[in-house]
């Protein structure tokens, strides 16, 4: 979400349009279909089930980047089908680099397994980054520096390891996807989100040189490294919930935003989709195919907050398809890529093609930053079973930086259960963070925790107050999340139980959004 000025309109979030928009073609669906989830098919693609009781390498993280551009790098792949080849492209000052590839998981508490090493490569320094006049895209047009083949790799997240012979680190990141999803619990890695977000080269979709929105990018390309460590956003959002998953067992299938878009019957029968803590960037596909799963009986769950707000179009770069992520946000009517008819890319909510977010993703994105307790309100509801919840109780620090609410407008599905309601004060707004979980006449189960630091809290991240109490109680809700949503679709057996009225006392008013509630 921007960090710039934020309008009042922008924080209620629900001005007219949104109220007039309806679903747009995200409102449940009748039956299961044929390619809806069957509770007890588990597919026959899985990982290697020893995968995680296999030796770990402890030792994956980074010792010390190094001098800024010391070494740093990306793949020409955001992911590779196992067995594909994919190449590094490296800059480094240094005389010599080596990359070892990291698969992410549990492996004992190791967290990470060592599979590929290159041994000592010739380093390269490689031009400067090119600022594509106009749209204000960075691109690092390098050479290929080795070529990895990723033979005997098992499906998943992987960190590529870059350390140069003068001791500077830096990640890549790549996903070796899963060849089917079917029956599965299928994490996506929000690639798109991390390069919106990605300042190398001195430009975001959020900010340019300038700090302000004059100069920033229109349009972003993964022909580029991440900035800081390289991981993107991974290791902060969405990596605790991939240790989480397969130290369950769960054998979870994983892709990315991009492979979503690629593949129109790739989540085609899985158990459940997994949005992680920060997936704010999506195509219209993608919601289109998420959401027709939904109603073919997939579970889903946004492990986050500001999940499916901004439209994107993806686009070619030189090195292939799906790599320029384009986003012009209020500009949009400047967007020369835009074909007439297209929707725009901008927010979901926004016309002229308005579809708010909470069509699919049950509560909507108010505002940030702020730092506020979580509030249980439904101690009794199965997401919380085996917690000690009562009602009332605070966990410290764990709604931020940005939230979500639920809300009583006609593109908020029903029935939904607001199990959590978290009083808080952003930009001088008293306002409050809802967990919230919904169900469809399919069967499936939508969960969404409203609270970008969820995923984070699970190991405890140090810092707003965050707690081991707090990684206890929102690992024990993940799990249960994570068992009932693989066994097949939640409805049938967790029908949500209807409250939002309580919460919200001028649900059904149409101008309830246009009042100074607060």
């Amino acid at each position: 979400m921007d960090r710039a000025a934020f309008s009042r309109r922008a924080f209620l979030g629900t001005a007219g349009a949104v109220v007039a928009a309806g679903a747009a073609g995200c409102s449940a669906g009748e039956g299961t279909g044929k390619d809806g989830p069957a509770a007890a098919d588990h597919g026959s693609s899985k990982p290697p089930a020893k995968e995680n009781d296999r030796p770990g390498d402890a030792g994956w993280r980074l010792k010390g980047r190094g001098a800024e551009h010391e070494v740093e790098g990306y793949p020409d792949r955001t992911s590779v089908a196992p067995g594909e080849t994919f190449r590094l492209h490296v800059h480094t000052t240094a005389k010599t680099f080596r990359a070892e590839a990291f698969r992410m998981g549990w492996y004992g508490g190791a967290l990470a397994r060592k599979v590929w090493e290159s041994g000592s490569v010739k380093g390269t320094r490689q031009p400067a980054a090119k600022v594509e006049p106009g749209t204000y895209t960075v691109t690092a047009d390098w050479s290929a520096s080795t070529e990895v083949t990723t033979k005997d790799w098992p499906e998943g997240s992987y960190l590529i390891r870059l350390t140069a012979d003068t001791g500077g680190q830096r990640y890549v990141p790549v996903t070796v996807r899963s060849a089917t999803t079917k029956g599965r619990v299928v994490i996506v890695n929000a690639v798109a989100t991390w390069q919106a977000y990605n300042e190398w080269g001195g430009y975001s979709l959020y900010n340019g040189p300038s700090g302000d929105d004059a100069d920033r990018s229109r349009a972003v390309s993964c022909d580029r490294p991440y900035h800081r460590d390289g991981d993107g956003l991974f290791l902060t959002y969405e990596q605790p919930v991939v240790a989480l998953a397969e130290k369950m067992g769960l054998a979870p299938a994983y892709v990315t935003t991009m492979d979503i878009e690629r593949d129109a019957q790739l989540l085609n029968g899985a158990s459940a989709v997994l949005s992680l803590g920060h997936d704010e960037y999506w195509t219209q596909s993608m919601r289109e195919r998420v959401t027709a799963v939904r109603d073919r009986g997939t579970n889903i769950a946004f492990l986050g907050a500001n999940a499916c707000f901004r439209r994107i179009r993806l686009e070619k770069t030189g090195l292939g398809d799906h790599r320029l992520i384009v986003c012009y946000k209020n500009d949009w009517a400047k967007d020369p890529g835009r074909r007439e008819g297209e929707p725009p890319t901008t927010n979901f909510r926004e016309p002229p093609h308005a579809q708010p977010e909470n069509s699919l993703t049950g509560t909507l994105y108010e505002s940030n930053p702020t730092t506020a307790d979580y509030v249980v309100t439904s101690p009794g509801h199965w997401l919380f079973e085996g917690t000690g919840v009562k009602r009332g109780s605070a966990f410290p620090g764990l709604v931020g930086t940005e939230y979500d609410r639920a809300n009583g407008e006609e593109t908020t599905p029903r029935p939904i259960e607001v199990i959590s309601h978290s009083p808080l004060t952003c930009r001088g707004v008293h306002s409050y963070a809802n967990s919230a979980y919904y169900t469809v006449s399919s069967g499936a189960g939508v969960f969404n925790t409203g609270t970008m630091r969820w995923v984070q809290s699970t190991i405890g991240d140090g810092g707003h107050g965050i707690d081991a109490t707090t990684a206890k109680f929102t690992s024990r809700v993940t799990e249960n999340l994570l068992r009932v949503f693989a066994a097949g679709p939640a409805g049938r057996t967790h029908p949500a139980k209807d409250n939002l009225d309580t919460f919200h006392p001028y649900a059904g008013d149409p101008t309830w959004s246009k009042r100074n509630l607060w």
